[in-house]
């Protein structure tokens, strides 16, 4: 019985399948690292590492919605770059692809951490451009076309490993996002992240997050992130990766026919379990097969093509 190839290869790597765990969900640890692997991922990407260990914002961070997804806030707490290499040791010793993730408040900091996260012996770095919802970092920095080049250029200066930029859809032309990480040698774009978004609750009469502002996630955004790699496709030559909304082996389908040649899975995990990776592997082969399609990879971009009359 025919069984469809799911590796796929991104920035000159070959991963064994092309569903891959997205930053900030099931990361903290080595542990949770090794665990996402184990249970069938084809890379783990970290939680996104800072310069200083950060608690991130106080409680309520998170809101849960049934059928459409979450609603976040966490401030991007973390260890900091000096006490987490142990994690990665522990995802590395267990075989795991894993990719590093950082952010920083401008293109030197950037460099400092890629230096630091590059020696861990991971993968690739994933730098993070597009949080929506941290002050002075992430998207504030990402919405500049200018300040992307900037900082892929000084981390690419820094490090020999792949980097990839990780693009923030709030943004009214993505794809120039995109074009300015590849003009500075980014090795591959994620897009996307959270989409900026807000809860308020009637009976407070104030925002339900302690932030206020927070990032959705989940299936409501997936139309978002397949409109953005759409884009990014037609006007960038290096891989993509697909993020936002993906839970079923169709999700994946369509990311890698607008043009992705790998995704991420977030919120998914944090609602179903990392179990997710090995039964979507399994779905998503069986899915090729009734397509008969050999490869994943003979999908990639294939959206775009001239459809020829039968």
């Amino acid at each position: 019985m025919p069984v469809a190839d799911l590796r796929t290869t991104v920035a000159g790597l070959t991963f064994r399948n092309p569903l891959w765990l997205a930053s900030g969900i099931w990361g903290e640890s080595g542990n949770s690292l090794k665990g996402a692997w184990e249970a069938g991922a084809g890379g783990v990407v970290t939680k996104s590492i800072g310069s200083d260990p950060r608690m991130g914002y106080p409680n309520p961070t998170i809101e849960t919605y049934e059928k459409w997804g979450m609603l976040n806030a966490m401030g991007l707490p973390n260890p900091g770059i000096d006490e987490y290499p142990q994690e990665i040791a522990i995802a590395r010793a267990a075989g795991a692809a894993v990719i590093g993730s950082i952010f920083g408040a401008d293109a030197d900091e950037f460099a400092h951490l890629a230096s630091k996260m590059a020696a861990t012996g991971v993968l690739a770095l994933e730098l993070n451009l597009s949080c929506p919802h941290a002050k002075g970092l992430g998207s504030e920095i990402g919405q500049d076309p200018d300040q992307v080049r900037e900082v892929v250029s000084a981390v690419k200066r820094a490090v020999q490993i792949p980097v990839i930029a990780k693009i923030t859809p709030n943004h009214y032309d993505v794809a120039s996002l995109a074009q300015a990480a590849e003009s500075a040698g980014a090795d591959a774009i994620s897009a996307i992240n959270t989409v900026r978004a807000l809860a308020i609750d009637v009976q407070l009469r104030r925002p339900v997050l302690a932030n206020g502002l927070g990032g959705l996630s989940g299936p409501a955004i997936k139309p978002v992130g397949l409109a953005c790699v759409w884009q990014i496709y037609d006007r960038v030559n290096i891989p993509i990766i697909g993020v936002g909304g993906i839970e079923s082996a169709d999700d994946v389908i369509e990311y890698v026919l607008a043009g992705a040649r790998a995704v991420e899975l977030g919120t998914a995990v944090a609602f179903r379990g990392i179990g997710i990776f090995s039964g979507l592997a399994k779905e998503l082969s069986q899915r090729l097969d009734s397509l008969k399609v050999h490869r994943l990879e003979e999908l990639v971009g294939a959206a775009h093509s001239p459809v020829t009359p039968e």
